[in-house]
């Protein structure tokens, strides 16, 4: 298998764990702990994984001047975007905030052309398109848009959210074209924790870690271990040799396989929209990670 074929494995699964993180996370937030408490759980679980990673693999010594760009990474792909996405799906509802996450792909193509001028063609932007489509039609199909306190405020904030997740995939292919990835995770991880900790050291300090049921220790084992620390390594590795833009494109994926994951457990049925809505997103997939060229030497 190629550099290729493992990338858009490793991004298939990224996808597949968000999926499977929806229905886990759940569990957890806010019975047991609060929002941006799981945040401080999450990024510093991940900053501990990632230093103890650099004990076993070789890593390289980082410019001075492209810290810069790491601060700048752990502040979109870390902080601003964990905390602007979890205000904002406490106003709005979760529905709206799906919908709104999923043209994230769009803002990585506009901000693509224009920050490193990747050319795109119409096969990428109708597959952008079908999958934004299917991923649209599949979370709003036979859905309430109740529950929404102050849907505009959240719905600005979720938005921003997808925006500065744009910004990181941009920026953080810049890094990954001239490090190693564990070179530098562990300095975005680290950064992102000490921006997100002023926000939510109140709620991890309120956390009744005796009243925590085995299961649901468990499970916020599996967000910080799998739905943070492997999806943000496997993410790495698409970013190696794709661009910025397909690795986007898989965002559409995670609403398909939270409904599967959904549907195994029985929470959920399948019938012909979610079908077509599947045929939609795997299209669109399809034709966003198709290169362009046989002898293009950069993948797409």
């Amino acid at each position: 298998m190629n550099s290729r074929a493992w990338a858009l494995v490793a991004a298939t699964l990224v996808s597949i764990i968000y999926g499977v993180t929806f229905t886990v996370a759940k569990d957890v937030m806010p019975n047991y702990v609060a929002p941006y408490g799981f945040i401080v759980m999450r990024v510093g679980g991940s900053v501990v994984l990632f230093w103890l990673l650099t004990l076993f693999v070789k890593t390289e010594k980082i410019d001075k001047k492209d810290f810069l760009r790491i601060i700048a990474c752990s502040f979109f792909g870390i902080a601003f975007n964990m905390l602007t996405f979890f205000k904002g799906l406490s106003y709005t509802s979760p529905i709206m905030g799906a919908v709104l996450m999923v043209t994230t792909p769009m803002i990585v193509l506009a901000l693509s052309s224009i920050v490193i001028k990747e050319r795109i063609n119409a096969k990428k932007a109708i597959g952008i398109l079908l999958g934004f489509c299917g991923t649209l039609l599949l979370i709003l199909y036979g859905k309430s848009m109740a529950n929404a306190t102050n849907a505009m405020l959240g719905n600005v904030l979720v938005f921003v959210n997808a925006i500065s997740y744009a910004f990181y995939l941009i920026l953080v292919k810049k890094l990954m074209d001239k490090y190693n990835a564990f070179s530098f995770v562990q300095w975005i991880y680290t950064f992102g924790f000490f921006m997100v900790l002023p926000f939510g050291w109140q709620e991890f300090r309120a956390i009744a870690w005796a009243e925590i049921p085995v299961d649901i220790t468990w499970k916020i084992g599996f967000v910080v271990v799998f739905s943070t620390f492997l999806t943000y390594m496997l993410n790495l590795v698409s970013m190696r040799t794709l661009k910025p833009t397909t690795v986007a494109v898989f965002i559409y994926l995670q609403p398909l396989f939270a409904s599967l994951f959904a549907i195994g457990l029985g929470k959920d049925t399948i019938d012909w929209v979610k079908i077509f809505s599947a045929v939609l997103i795997f299209t669109g997939v399809y034709l966003v990670t198709q290169n362009t060229s046989k002898h293009s030497k950069q993948s797409r």
